[in-house]
């Protein structure tokens, strides 16, 4: 059965989702009437601000469920912009600063840190609340298992990576089974 979902991004405020929401679902409402139908749809938000992240207990009570952005996550908290990055992250691989590409590989540490702090914050308000990502992490066989870890529902990424998406989820979820 369909259920689409509506997505609201760059969220950092629940009063910001209250207002959102109210127009989206006042839209969908009157255009799913009109056209005659029952179609039953979610709202909810794309988490990619460290500060949703902080306050997901107060955004978790209006959202249906969570999508993490983390492409823009991880620009937001790192502070640097994807676009500038490429004219100074090889001079921190060669330093050692970095290990990986924080846009290729999740930042388990810092953006994981904030991920697992939105999870724990808005699960317990909302038991309904899915949980996912979208972007290029999702396609990334390190984070995909990191997300298995903590407790995401689902991983998205572009088209060209989800065989190696599938394959990471499945392996992760056999882990998870033995443990």
């Amino acid at each position: 059965k369909l259920v689409p979902e509506i997505m609201i991004p760059l969220v950092s405020e629940d009063k910001e989702l209250k207002f959102v929401k109210k127009t989206v679902v006042e839209t969908a409402d009157a255009e799913i009437k009109a056209a005659g139908s029952d179609l039953k749809y979610e709202v909810g938000t794309m988490i990619e601000i460290p500060r949703a992240c902080v306050t997901a207990d107060a955004i978790a009570k209006d959202a249906d469920f969570f999508c993490f952005g983390t492409n823009d996550l991880t620009q937001m908290t790192f502070g640097f912009s994807r676009d500038d990055a490429g004219k100074f992250l090889n001079a921190y691989y060669d330093t050692k600063i970095f290990e990986n590409d924080p846009f290729a590989k999740l930042d388990q540490v810092g953006v994981g840190k904030l991920m697992k702090m939105a999870i724990e914050l808005g699960r317990p308000v909302n038991k309904n609340l899915h949980i996912g990502i979208c972007g290029e992490h999702g396609g990334d066989p390190s984070s995909v298992e990191f997300c298995d870890e903590i407790g995401l529902d689902y991983v998205s990424c572009s088209p060209f990576r989800v065989p190696v998406a599938r394959l990471e989820a499945g392996r992760a979820a056999v882990l998870t089974e033995e443990s």
